[in-house]
């Protein structure tokens, strides 16, 4: 990559739950720490764009906005948006991806029709059968976990999961500095034989390959750190990981209620702290984000409710995968031999 040239990333600023709000100073914050070496492309309503940016000090060379009248909703269909909303700005920010005109696309709207238009606008690196979503989650050891799919492919063949595994082998290479992560297939016993169809014929795939394949693992060895990454379908995926994301409020909405009665307040208070700092691996804000896996480009999915914060932080993570040129290692792997 041309060191001089400035990255540009493009914003679904229509997408979130309090959009263009978050968007906007999300890129403003992003901005403050990266100076001259980004452009933010905010699509989506100029007027409402505007508005939010009259209240932020910044370099008016460094955030461009394009007007786009159409937005796509949580409740439309995911494969209908490209027919009828060819002007959303979702679908606009991925056009101008696809042209080379941005080099990554952010969006916290409606992650179906995310994926979908992805898929069609950008397309698939050869030799990736469907693009996957991951994420890390902590472990009781000083390394995280990558797991996925989280929700991109309910139903997967097995082929697709061995290619999700080569993926998010490279992804942990270059995002955790992981030389050869191990990979584990998530089962309900240890046995080769256990488990559906599905999941036996990948066990013989990832056996069979030159991937550090650990084996079956189960749902208590996720937090264990027992192996880098774990494979499992969207189905499983996306329920462990919404699960995942209830534990914080729930321990917390638990010491609420145990405040004065078996505890005392200051007895809460310092268990909270403890506790904030056990769960701060789990918190969605911190990620920002996730990043499809297997596109030909950047496309990086928020939380619906992404905070100014999580913009920030994902507009950080889409320049590591830019200058990282991650799509370029994964096709390289799927396509090796």
């Amino acid at each position: 990559m041309n060191n001089n040239k400035k990255i540009r990333i493009a914003i679904d600023a229509m997408g979130g739950d309090y959009s263009p709000a978050n968007e906007v100073e999300g890129a403003v914050l992003a901005l403050k720490n990266l100076g001259n070496k980004i452009v933010i492309v905010l699509v989506g309503d100029k007027a409402k764009i505007d508005a939010e940016l009259s209240g932020y000090e910044f370099n008016k060379d460094s955030i461009e906005v394009l007007h786009t009248d159409q937005i796509v909703t949580m409740h439309d269909d995911p494969t209908a948006v490209l027919k009828t909303k060819r002007n959303s700005s979702m679908a606009v920010s991925l056009s101008l991806h696809a042209k080379n005109e941005a080099d990554a696309v952010i969006s916290a709207g409606n992650t179906g029709a995310f994926l979908a238009a992805s898929t069609v606008i950008l397309g698939r690196i050869k030799g990736a059968s469907r693009p996957t979503l991951g994420t890390y989650l902590p472990t009781s050891t000083d390394k995280k976990v990558f797991i996925l799919d989280v929700g991109a492919n309910i139903d997967p063949k097995p082929q697709f999961l061995y290619e999700f595994a080569v993926m998010a082998s490279i992804y942990c290479e270059q995002t955790s500095d992981i030389n050869n992560p191990s990979i584990g297939l998530m089962n309900v016993g240890e046995e080769s034989s256990k488990g559906t169809e599905v999941v036996q014929e990948t066990h013989k795939l990832l056996k069979n390959s030159e991937l550090n394949f650990f084996g079956n693992v189960e749902g208590r060895d996720i937090f264990s750190g027992k192996v880098d990454i774990v494979v499992f379908d969207g189905f499983l995926g996306n329920i462990l990981l919404k699960f995942a994301e209830s534990l914080a409020p729930f321990v917390k909405g638990m010491m609420g209620k145990l405040a004065g009665s078996k505890f005392s307040v200051e007895e809460v208070k310092l268990a909270g702290s403890v506790m904030k700092e056990v769960f701060s691996g789990l918190d969605p804000q911190a990620a920002g984000g996730l990043p499809f896996l297997g596109l030909n480009g950047i496309s990086l999915v928020a939380h619906g409710g992404s905070t100014p914060m999580a913009f920030s932080n994902l507009i950080h993570k889409a320049i590591d995968l830019i200058e990282t040129d991650i799509n370029t290692k994964i096709e390289t792997a799927l396509n090796k031999g």
